[in-house]
């Protein structure tokens, strides 16, 4: 069984970073450890929260692991919350990180082309460099235009040829395959069969210098952790011998219908998704194509 190790906050209660991580790359068959960088009663939406950092115990429990010699198949960082962490990060990639580890980052700082709260342009810039240590990284565009240091574009402000710069100035801070989510396209800018009306991915692989995508409908509404539950999904995924074209296009549709899954309901969870109750729509998927 192959092993991930998920390096990101919990959140006791909201349905996100390694609350959400665990339970998904578990139910798909793959063995999940956790490196917790901090614990909070629920995640930053709710108000009053508490926050205890972790930081300070990184350090051992990686240390520890090495006189173990633990392994693992990949290592995948979702939020990290400071430059320290950061630091520590880029030491767990030279330390555990061997010839066949997939390092995979997904750079949780920003969304709706805003920065989370307590992170400045300095801190994406941190963030990029330790993106370019990665095999895959999985930004949306807020996060991919702060890592560049370009002014953030919404949807009808940009067109295709915009995207595949990005992708490839992403590639080039090292990452070898780059997916870029939250990419949609109206009818005057659409280059990209059947995109018109949609929102998805488009993903450049550096290595061959080819580009792809997978667009799928796009909901009225959004929720917090549905990046989780992709990037989750995705390295679970390549875990499991999948492409990162097929891993990409599962984790976008278990998103979708998570939110579907949510919304049906008359007084739905405003906090998080109810991705629990598709899980066997995952798992599914997973066992028709192999």
């Amino acid at each position: 069984m192959k092993r991930i190790i998920t390096v990101q906050d919990i959140s006791c209660v909201g349905k996100c970073s390694l609350t959400v991580a665990l339970p998904i790359i578990s139910a798909m068959g793959v063995e999940a450890a956790i490196l917790p960088t901090a614990v909070l009663s629920t995640h930053t939406a709710f108000k009053g929260f508490t926050f205890r950092d972790l930081t300070s115990d990184i350090e051992p429990m990686c240390a520890h692991w090495q006189t173990e010699k633990i392994a693992f198949d990949a290592i995948y960082t979702g939020y990290l919350g400071s430059f320290e962490q950061l630091a520590l990060m880029e030491k767990m990639f030279s330390d555990f990180g061997k010839k066949h580890t997939l390092v995979f980052v997904d750079p949780c700082m920003a969304d709706n082309g805003n920065l989370y709260y307590g992170f400045t342009q300095e801190f994406a810039f941190a963030m990029a460099k330790l993106a370019g240590k990665a095999d895959v990284i999985v930004p949306n565009l807020t996060e991919a235009s702060f890592m560049l240091g370009v002014p953030y574009k919404k949807a009808g402000e940009y067109d295709e040829a915009y995207i595949k710069d990005m992708l490839k100035k992403l590639a080039a801070l090292g990452a070898q395959r780059v997916v870029l989510k939250g990419v949609e396209f109206t009818r005057e800018q659409e280059t990209v069969k059947n995109a018109t009306g949609k929102i998805g991915i488009m993903s450049y692989d550096a290595a061959t210098g080819t580009f792809s995508h997978y667009f799928h409908e796009k909901l009225a509404t959004s929720f917090h952790g549905t990046g989780d539950i992709f990037a989750s999904v995705c390295v679970g995924a390549l875990m499991r011998g999948w492409t990162l074209e097929k891993s990409y296009a599962l984790a976008a549709d278990y998103v979708v219908e998570s939110i579907k899954a949510t919304v049906s309901h008359k007084d739905y969870n405003w906090y998080g998704v109810d991705f629990e109750t598709v899980m066997p729509y995952l798992v599914k998927r997973l066992e028709a194509a192999e």
